[in-house]
């Protein structure tokens, strides 16, 4: 009985102590405001490099790519820095030559000294900070219905860049830029844009879809304007020094598009390229301008959101020689 009255004592010892540490815990371990901005901006720079590298794949449009690879994965050390040539030799519908530019914090030759809302005008309304209007080859149409939360974590991580001074020479257009801004109304502000919820997946997949700006590559050009009865239908024509390859018909078409592609047939085509091996080779002409490796590095709840999307679209019978002669 002693012994059962000493057990009883001792768990209500413990028990008194376990509340008490509770409570001191409680009234100490408290999350200043500097490090929850911290933290706050952390989260923003890990969503916004996420997004910049691999779904709106800012980076590899704004660097060099290494073509002597599967996908033309980045040439490391240029991340940002600009100087990519897009003309009329990667793609018929460009009239001239322009240069992707600077986006890193070099306060020179990159962004380093724009402000936030600068870099969100030229990203969503398609001016720069000198106002003059870009060449829309930089989607900004597709971004202009971005949610602002990823629009300003993808500008936080801009601001994380190593600095790279690289004066990129200015555009050549054969055609005034009005002649080619795009013919859809751009909202005068994304303050209201919201990011879908993921739970809806078709919703979701579509604005992952549009950041990944996948409608201008897979979209057939007609006469320099998008062939839109014919959306996501495939066949452009990318005529890179080393090959030429078409772009594929990714509407849920049984005989020329995805239709009979399962959903795990669709992930393996961009997570076999999550391991260097498979990337770091050169395949000569069957080469791809689509930048696999960097989509390789998507969620697979994302990708799965992006083939939920693309098979609720109208099939479109378009069949695409994948590399032309």
């Amino acid at each position: 009985m002693k012994k059962l009255i000493a057990f009883a004592a001792l768990c209500s010892c413990i028990a008194v102590a376990a509340w008490f540490t509770s409570c001191n815990n409680n009234s100490t371990e408290k999350t200043s405001p500097e490090t929850a901005k911290a933290d706050s901006l952390a989260k923003a720079v890990e969503r916004g490099d996420y997004l910049a590298n691999h779904v709106a794949a800012c980076i590899h449009c704004h660097s060099m790519r290494d073509f002597s690879k599967f996908s033309g994965p980045v040439v490391p050390g240029t991340e940002g820095g600009g100087g990519g040539v897009f003309d009329h030799n990667i793609l018929d519908a460009i009239p001239g030559t322009i240069f992707s530019r600077n986006i890193t914090p070099d306060r020179e030759t990159g962004i380093g000294a724009w402000t936030d809302e600068e870099v969100l005008r030229a990203i969503t309304q398609g001016i720069n900070k000198k106002g003059d209007t870009l060449f829309p080859i930089m989607p900004y149409a597709q971004y202009n219905r971005m949610a602002k939360e990823d629009l300003l974590n993808i500008i936080a991580y801009l601001r994380t860049l190593k600095p790279i001074n690289n004066k990129v020479p200015p555009r050549q257009l054969m055609i005034p830029i009005s002649m080619a801004y795009p013919a859809q109304a751009l909202q005068p502000s994304v303050d209201s844009n919201v990011r879908p919820p993921e739970s809806d997946p078709v919703k979701y997949g579509e604005y992952l879809t549009g950041m990944a700006d996948c409608v201008n590559c897979h979209t057939p050009i007609v006469k320099g304007q998008p062939d839109f009865p014919r959306m996501f239908a495939g066949g452009n024509t990318f005529n890179v020094p080393n090959f030429k390859v078409n772009s594929a018909n990714i509407t849920p078409d049984s005989a020329t598009g995805l239709g009979t592609w399962t959903e795990e047939r669709f992930l393996n085509k961009f997570t076999l390229y999550r391991e260097e091996k498979n990337y770091a080779i050169n395949p000569g002409k069957k080469n791809t301008i689509m930048p696999l490796s960097d989509y390789a590095g998507m969620e697979d709840k994302d990708l799965k959101a992006i083939y939920a999307y693309l098979k609720s679209l109208k099939p479109v019978s378009n069949k695409v020689e994948k590399y032309p002669r």
